[in-house]
């Protein structure tokens, strides 16, 4: 984004980079066996809808690894094309920045209403603690 700032152009380049960024955020988000596919059938795994069924693991369509490689590529080929002229495509920038600002808004606005309505979270808030019976551990001590 600085080589683009201060090259004034390439417009085209960076607003690409946002989009394959943002579908990148997406899949990382999303779940790898989506709930809505599964609600119509019965025969394969869901997500627990209450407190006291088997716990399933958050399981991400893109794991962090390969999220983290594809972004990087993903600038890399981008800082490449600024090398060359025939992307410099000549645009009015802030229309593509209100583009992609609504496109980001509109995307996340149903990815989180997806989240809620089959309730996943895509993250942690530390390690889960379960505790056992409290007579059953008296008994082990005596």
């Amino acid at each position: 984004m600085i080589r683009v700032y201060l090259l004034q152009g390439w417009y085209i380049v960076t607003y690409a980079l946002g989009i394959y960024h943002l579908n990148l955020f997406i899949a990382f988000l999303s779940p790898k066996v989506d709930p809505s596919l599964m609600e119509d059938s019965d025969d394969g795994p869901s997500l627990p809808t209450k407190q006291n069924e088997e716990f399933r693991p958050f399981i991400r369509r893109l794991p962090e690894f390969k999220f983290w490689h594809a972004a990087t590529k993903g600038i890399l080929v981008a800082m490449v094309c600024t090398f060359f002229d025939a992307f410099n495509v000549p645009v009015f920038w802030p229309i593509l920045v209100m583009y992609f600002i609504m496109l980001f808004c509109i995307t996340m606005k149903r990815q989180i209403k997806h989240m809620i309505k089959y309730r996943y979270i895509p993250f942690t808030h530390g390690k889960r603690r379960y505790r056992g019976k409290e007579d059953a551990s008296k008994a082990f001590a005596s």
